[in-house]
């Protein structure tokens, strides 16, 4: 579907990873069925881990009185949950429909960008150059009702209050090092190929109501 649910959660409140919207191999040849399977798995999978273990562990805090660890555990939730956000909007940003934004989502890019052209290369400049690991992120923040491009390093640095992600590009090495190697701009660059427009439209469109 175009829009897939973003569930964080169980119905205990648990953090929870959900199946991959479509196969390991779906996304071939732009990302290799063996770079969708461990970053999944070996990524996605222990940040969810990581947020519940730090819930945990705020959990136990708040009962026994005992802050001694509040530092580690507040740091270990923003790292895990925020990629946990990430990647659940990330896999399902990516389709090999592919495509071009249209309707709404491409007047208001046409609006903050001048044009998708214009967008497309701020959006690759940006997520190509951030430091380390990160993402590129284009979010619709509504107290100026506003598109931007941020950049985001680790999962949780350099964010914008408010801002709602409707398209990230993960650029840690995990998501294109077996295929594209140190050729980060190759990856971003062809990932374009293989956005799921309406799913970010419809996370617009929700983010804009």
């Amino acid at each position: 579907t175009s829009l897939y649910p973003d569930k964080l959660t169980d119905d205990t409140g648990k953090y929870v990873l959900l199946p991959l919207p479509y196969a390991y191999d779906a996304l071939e040849p732009v990302i290799d069925t063996r770079t969708v399977e461990l970053h999944y798995n070996f990524h996605h999978k222990p940040a969810v881990a990581a947020a519940n273990k730090a819930e945990d562990g705020l959990a136990l805090a708040r009962e026994t009185g005992d802050f001694a660890l509040v530092k580690h555990y507040e740091k270990e939730l923003a790292l895990g949950l925020s990629s946990h956000i990430l990647h659940t909007i990330y896999w399902t940003n990516l389709s090999i429909k592919g495509g071009n934004p249209t309707g709404p989502l491409l007047k208001a890019i046409e609006k903050n960008f001048k044009s998708f052209d214009k967008f497309k290369v701020h959006m690759a400049a940006a997520t190509t150059s951030v430091e380390g690991a990160g993402w590129g992120i284009l979010g619709y923040l509504p107290a100026s009702g506003k598109l931007m491009v941020l950049q985001c390093e680790n999962h949780q640095k350099l964010t914008t209050w408010g801002i709602v992600p409707i398209l990230v590009l993960d650029v840690w090495e995990h998501a294109y090092y077996l295929k594209y190697q140190n050729r980060r701009p190759e990856y971003v660059n062809n990932i374009f190929n293989i956005i799921n427009w309406d799913n970010v439209a419809a996370r617009f469109d929700a983010a804009t109501r």
